[in-house]
């Protein structure tokens, strides 16, 4: 009995030092926050989906991730298979309707149009107070490493644009959810933030 109490200690003290000993120095939380793996294959070619929702651009709004920059077009009451969008690199963005250029900062620049009206089909009144050719209301991108300058280029006949000024022609994802349109753009083209 007093024998099968030393092997069981013994067990226990060796699986304890075994355990301490297996942990690298560097995983503590710090190194781990450092050691962020980002998501690649998203790719920068352009991404689409046909579709027309009958609900309205009621905001947008943004956010900085460890990997990307988040873009959130919302638009309440629209289902995800609802949401018809076209989201693409150009080389510059001309308004629906009149063909008028809007400038937008960046070294590259995504032309995000999604099939939601930014008004009320029914009354024509606004649902999202924005002018053409200004900064999204109520959207400040200080700090962000991939988003420089984000406009509202308009909305005709249906599609509400946005022009989305980057850093330079980096990946970029789009996810339709229930009420609102996702555009993630990466910080970079590698692995690791």
């Amino acid at each position: 009995m007093v024998r099968s109490r030393t092997v069981w200690a013994t067990a226990a003290l060796m699986t304890a030092a075994l355990g301490v000993a297996a942990v690298p120095a560097e995983a503590t939380p710090v190194a781990a926050a450092r050691a962020v793996a980002c998501p690649t294959g998203w790719g920068s070619l352009d991404k689409a989906y046909t579709a027309a929702s009958l609900e309205s651009v009621r905001s947008v709004r943004t956010g900085s991730h460890d990997c990307y920059d988040r873009m959130v077009v919302d638009i309440p009451g629209a289902g995800s298979d609802d949401l018809g969008f076209s989201v693409r690199y150009v080389d510059g963005i001309h308004q629906d309707g009149s063909g008028r250029p809007i400038p937008v900062g960046g070294g590259a620049v995504l032309e995000v149009r999604v099939h939601a009206p930014a008004y009320d089909p029914d009354t024509g009144s606004p649902t999202y107070p924005a002018t053409p050719g200004r900064p999204l209301p109520g959207v400040d991108l200080t700090g962000y490493r991939t988003f420089r300058d984000a406009r509202f280029v308009g909305s005709f006949e249906g599609d509400t644009q946005i022009g989305l000024g980057v850093r330079a022609r980096l990946p970029f994802r789009v996810l339709r959810l229930a009420d609102r349109l996702v555009i993630d753009v990466a910080h970079t083209w590698g692995t690791a933030r």
